[in-house]
């Protein structure tokens, strides 16, 4: 038996630097765009930046850096080159053109991890209309080939072209896609209302913080966790019970910074158990540089599918793994965040804030009794008020 590998491909990632996203901020952006192209399956070889003020119109970056980017990726033989930010039509056919090389954007590199990730026929069908959704203004690059207009016997008439049929069948593809979810969400919506008026707390939070290792480690559940990008797809839901409390707790889709419209579109659905749930635990990983500007991505997304007035909890997940940089004594530099302990993040806004804060971590099972004390708290203060004479409370457990 002749066993194959499969094929890793070479890319090599660019980004901009401009008043929108200082130099920091595309290191991270960059940092994070190759742990995307890690989990789609690729090696990033290198990373390109320019400073420009807006992206050139027909080649993102200057033609300089691209020609650049051009040398590099022939003596390495690199197979792909991946931009942080979305690309037009035009800018993807022209760059393509000058590299002759595939080019991917964030969305599309996103969108094809999300098409590898979809397990049920859910996710299958939302990943495929956000996918055609992408598709469609750029059917010029896709399909240059088939331009020629239809001829001969049999073909004369109106003469579509390939790329008019192309377009027509796409749409009509969409039209499909999108009935099929709406029969789909009709059948989730009557699951939901099955499950009776148990208190609903659903884990939101930017992909890869520990959603999924909490869900396990709360409902004793086998949800797939994995050190990735996107591991969770499809939500799941589960009956715990904290003493003498029941409740239902939802595992979602991790969000994303520059997370593709198409996906938060075609994703809402799935999210309707963000939107239905009583208490939001909103986990953050406190060890990653940027998790400030994650918690800022996933506000921003909740408001988005209308869930940002939610009662929320903010568990800060793996304090194990949380580091800082010490400063010399004869340091005179400013102290930045860099430099902050974890005691002083949590006498931060963090104290201040009127939203309650946990810090945790769910692999080394760190404080697990207080958070587990937290939600049991929050989900009795509710459900004593569905349940006034609840039997819950009083069930007299067998030996």
């Amino acid at each position: 038996m002749i066993e194959t590998a499969p094929i890793t491909e070479k890319a090599v990632i660019v980004g901009l630097i401009n008043s929108q996203q200082d130099e920091r901020q595309v290191k991270e952006y960059l940092d994070e765009l190759e742990f995307l192209a890690d989990t789609a399956g690729a090696v990033v070889l290198k990373k390109f930046t320019q400073k420009m003020d807006i992206p050139n119109k027909a080649t993102f970056v200057g033609p300089g850096k691209l020609e650049e980017i051009g040398n590099y990726i022939k003596v390495v033989e690199a197979d792909t080159v991946i931009f942080d930010d979305e690309l037009s039509p035009t800018q993807l056919r022209n760059i393509e053109r000058q590299l002759e090389c595939k080019i991917l954007d964030r969305t599309n590199l996103i969108l094809d991890i999300f098409a590898k990730r979809a397990q049920t026929a859910h996710a299958k069908t939302q990943v495929e209309l956000a996918q055609y959704q992408y598709l469609l203004p750029r059917l010029t690059r896709m399909w240059t080939h088939l331009e020629r207009q239809r001829g001969g016997i049999g073909m004369r008439g109106p003469g579509e072209t390939q790329i008019e049929t192309d377009r027509r069948i796409i749409l009509e593809k969409i039209a499909r896609l999108k009935e099929q979810l709406v029969k789909i969400d009709k059948q989730k919506a009557t699951q939901r209302k099955n499950r009776g008026k148990l208190v609903r707390v659903a884990l939101v939070g930017y992909t890869n913080v520990g959603k999924s290792t909490i869900m396990n480690m709360m409902a004793k559940s086998e949800v797939f966790a994995e050190n990735k990008l996107f591991a969770t797809l499809d939500t799941t839901v589960r009956k715990v019970v904290i003493e003498n409390i029941p409740f239902l707790l939802a595992d979602t889709v991790g969000f994303i910074r520059k997370l593709p419209h198409g996906l938060v579109e075609s994703f809402k659905s799935t999210l309707d158990e963000v939107r239905e749930a009583d208490i939001l635990l909103h986990i953050v990983d406190i060890s990653h540089p940027g998790f400030e500007e994650q918690i800022e991505t996933v506000n921003n997304t909740l408001k988005e599918i209308d869930a940002g007035d939610k009662p929320l909890i903010y568990i800060f997940n793996k304090i194990d793994a949380f580091t800082y940089e010490e400063k010399d004594e004869d340091d005179l530099t400013p102290r930045t965040k860099a430099n902050f302990t974890l005691n002083e993040w949590k006498n931060s806004w963090m104290a201040k804030d009127n939203t309650p804060a946990l810090f945790i971590s769910a692999i080394e099972k760190e404080n697990i009794d207080v958070f587990k004390q937290k939600i049991y708290d929050e989900v009795k203060k509710i459900h004593v008020q569905r349940f006034p004479f609840n039997d819950y409370l009083y069930e007299i457990t067998e030996e």
